[in-house]
Order: C-alpha cells, then sequence, then structure tokens
C-alpha cells in the first residue's frame, strides 16, 4: 500500500470514528436540552476523557454547568481564588487544547466548571448553592450529583458529572437523563440509576445509556 492510500484511509477511519460518536451522543446531545448541543457534546468528551484518564495515576471526580450561566452564577460562589480569572475568553473555550489540559488539571480541585453557552469556560472551582427541595435521587449518589440535580432544577443549565468510579452522568431538569460507561468492561459491575423506559447504544469502548 502506498503511503497516499495510507493517510487516505487514516483519515477515513478517523471520520467515522467521528461520525459514530457523534450518532452515540445524539440522543442527549439534541435541542430538547435547551442548550447549545455542540457545547454540549464538546463537554461530554472532555467529561469521558477525565473520567477515562483520571490524572497523576488515580480516578477524578468533577462536574461542569453548561449554559444560563448568569443564573448559575448567581447561585454559586469560588471556594479558592478563581484560576481562570482575567483571561481572555479565547484562551477559555473549550475548543482551546491548552484550555481543555488546564481543565484537566484543575478536576483535581473541589468544585465545578461553569461553561458558557457558546462554549467559554466562564469559571472553576465553584460551590453550587442550589436548593435540593424537590430533588429524588437514588441512593449512592454523593454531593455533587446532588449539586447537578439541584443547579438543573433550578435555572435552564445542563450538568455533567465525571464520578470517580469513572461514570459520566448528565443532569437535566433535576433529573439524570444519562449515564456514559467508558469502559465496556464495567458493565458486568454497574447498576444503573436511570429509571426505565431507557435505551442503550455502543460504540467500541463507550456504552452510552439515556432515557427514551
Amino acid at each position: 500500500m502506498h503511503e497516499g492510500e495510507r493517510t487516505i484511509r487514516k483519515r477515513n477511519l478517523k471520520r467515522d470514528v467521528v461520525r459514530d460518536y457523534k450518532d452515540l451522543l445524539a440522543g442527549i446531545c439534541s435541542e430538547k436540552r435547551k442548550v447549545n448541543p455542540d457545547t454540549l457534546e464538546k463537554v461530554i468528551t472532555l467529561a469521558i476523557e477525565i473520567a477515562r484518564e483520571g490524572r497523576e495515576g488515580r480516578k477524578i471526580g468533577t462536574m461542569f454547568v453548561v449554559s444560563d450561566s448568569d443564573e448559575v452564577l448567581k447561585r454559586s460562589k469560588c471556594l479558592i481564588l478563581d484560576p481562570l480569572l482575567g483571561h481572555p475568553d479565547s484562551q477559555k473555550h473549550i475548543d482551546n487544547h491548552n484550555m481543555r489540559e488546564t481543565i484537566k488539571e484543575l478536576a483535581q480541585l473541589d468544585g465545578a466548571f461553569i461553561v458558557s453557552d457558546d462554549g467559554v469556560v466562564i469559571s472553576a472551582c465553584r460551590y453550587i448553592n442550589a436548593s435540593s427541595e424537590g430533588i429524588d435521587l437514588p441512593l449512592g449518589l454523593g454531593s455533587r450529583h446532588m449539586a447537578a440535580a439541584s443547579i438543573t432544577k433550578q435555572t435552564n443549565a445542563v450538568a455533567v458529572v465525571v464520578s470517580e468510579s469513572s461514570i459520566v452522568r448528565v443532569f437535566d431538569d433535576g433529573e439524570i437523563v444519562a449515564e456514559i460507561i467508558p469502559e465496556l468492561w464495567m458493565i458486568n459491575r454497574y447498576s444503573l440509576h436511570l429509571a426505565a423506559p431507557y435505551s442503550e447504544r455502543c460504540k467500541e469502548e463507550i456504552t452510552v445509556i439515556s432515557k427514551d
């Protein structure tokens, strides 16, 4: 096979993988979420990377709150001096490679990332201060999941939580709407928190389970 043919084959394979991945998340990153689906897809992708890779050889948990940023900021506060404060938006976009690597480092700290609808990571290390009244989550999910459910109940935001057990959960309107399992081998020892009916889609090394 000539070098040119190998390059074309690799390019086509990459294109097919990207298309399959987008199809896999299409049910979650849709207009019914009422947030920018492109931004939500990129945040979920980053969350999956964090779930799979961890940091410094250990699993970590974190949370992203996407869209309705003004209302989310009103219901949150920084736990430390905001490490993203003062940096230009052009450097804080979720597409920016340096920003993504920065997020992976900051994810080791407590608090949530606030992401605008157009994909700018506005703030990091934020404590979510939203009422949990009316929130009913399955037992076994911690304060990070409760905060995600609460903030999405009180605002028009969508939250993406990375669990230290390497599960990524998506919250909308106060409830879990999807659970993403990055590694197929985890399925056999994983108990779903989603209530039926739900659908399951698998591609490569990832499984997405979402409400119908």
